[in-house]
């Protein structure tokens, strides 16, 4: 599939090569092992990191792939066709190396680097209990003691949180000026004071890791502030530009895919009144809708994908990919479980997996209402009403 959005030779021979990977190894019946555990395979993350996938977006000078976010969307999508927890375990790597690539110095970015290509996980640490979408209610603090700062906060929801080696943190270097005196941070997980709470016992996504990170007197060098103080909330934002069309959109139409694949094999074997329900229009019609929902969503993700490659960064076209693949997969999985039957209800097939793993990317990396005020606020700009 050359033709594909344009792909290299390069980007096709490492979409296959992940295909090819993922689905050797990431196993349905893996997949339920782990799912029913609410474990992360940490084996398969080691066989990831030798094969450069979560080093993929890290530039080539600190030893990275030096790949961009179509590249990135090509492997997440394959990884995401087996299972979306896993692809959230693996995507957490560039999601946390964003900010530190856009605002980082060289010695930043080498920082990082060196955990990730020892094979370590990192994790994107921003959520709080009381302070999701609205980030500039974060509590953690950040507290200048000469050439250090001293970090205190419990961080929720963490994805990685209990298996990273290494942290990005935001926290409030000025409690007073609200998502003004957010910064952002550079915490390796081996600083003394770091502890994980509780894990979550998650509906969906169970293979990838989600917990609390608590730091209590976390002592850090002043070199690990990224960028400037107070530019947390900037840093944030503009991360979540670049990562939801991969991280989002295009997991998204991996799990599509997936679903369409299996809706296919199960109608055509599933018999009744005489006939396999392929042959029904009703059922056919479901598939076709999935169908046109997947080459939308996917149309759209490659397209921002492409626009942050040339370094043309839109965040309404970012949150419009990420709001319509997300309920494009909710929607699709429902329309899967219809499909399969009774079946479809059924912990013997990997639909209803897919199913509880749809739900979290309407919430994830900003709930769809936000996106939709970002979307609508940059028409209201364009149209000069704001």
């Amino acid at each position: 599939m050359k033709e594909d959005f344009g792909l290299t030779q390069d980007q096709i021979d490492i979409q296959l090569m992940t295909r090819d990977f993922i689905r050797k190894e990431l196993t349905w019946e893996r997949i339920k092992e782990c799912d029913e555990k609410n474990e992360v395979p940490m084996d398969i993350v080691k066989k990831c990191a030798d094969m450069g996938l979560t080093s993929i977006t890290l530039p080539e000078s600190v030893g990275g792939g030096g790949m961009g976010e179509v590249t990135n969307s090509l492997v997440l999508e394959e990884i995401s066709y087996q299972d979306v927890g896993f692809a959230t375990t693996i995507g957490a790597c560039g999601l946390c190396f964003t900010p530190i690539n856009l605002f980082g110095t060289d010695a930043q970015k080498k920082l990082y680097a060196d955990f990730i290509l020892a094979g370590g996980l990192s994790a994107f640490c921003l959520t709080e209990a009381d302070a999701g979408s609205d980030v500039g209610a974060l509590r953690t603090t950040a507290v200048k003691d000469g050439d250090e700062y001293v970090i205190n906060g419990t961080k929720a929801f963490i994805t990685n949180g209990g298996n990273a080696s290494v942290y990005t943190v935001f926290a409030m270097t000025d409690p007073n000026a609200g998502a003004r005196g957010m910064s952002c941070f550079i915490v390796e997980r081996s600083r003394a004071g770091i502890s994980c709470g509780k894990e979550e016992d998650k509906m969906g996504i169970r293979l990838s890791n989600t917990c609390e990170v608590i730091f209590d007197n976390v002592r850090i060098p002043a070199d690990h502030l990224v960028g400037q103080e107070g530019k947390g909330f900037k840093i944030a934002m503009s991360t979540f530009d670049i990562t939801r069309p991969a991280g989002v959109g295009a997991a998204c139409c991996g799990a599509m895919k997936s679903c369409i694949d299996k809706c296919i094999e199960y109608a055509a074997t599933r018999v009744t009144f005489g006939q396999p329900i392929l042959q029904n229009q009703a059922i056919q019609f479901m598939i076709a809708d999935m169908e046109v929902r997947y080459e939308a969503a996917r149309a759209l993700a490659y397209r921002v994908a492409a626009g942050i490659d040339a370094h043309v960064i839109d965040s309404a076209l970012s949150s419009a990919s990420k709001t319509f693949s997300s309920e494009s997969l909710v929607k699709t999985a429902e329309d899967a479980i219809q499909i399969h039957g009774g079946n479809g209800y059924s912990k013997e097939y990997p639909i209803e997996i897919i199913y509880r793993n749809s739900k979290i990317a309407t919430i994830y990396e900003g709930t769809n209402q936000v996106q939709r005020m970002v979307i609508v606020k940059s028409l209201l700009k364009a149209s000069g009403l704001m």
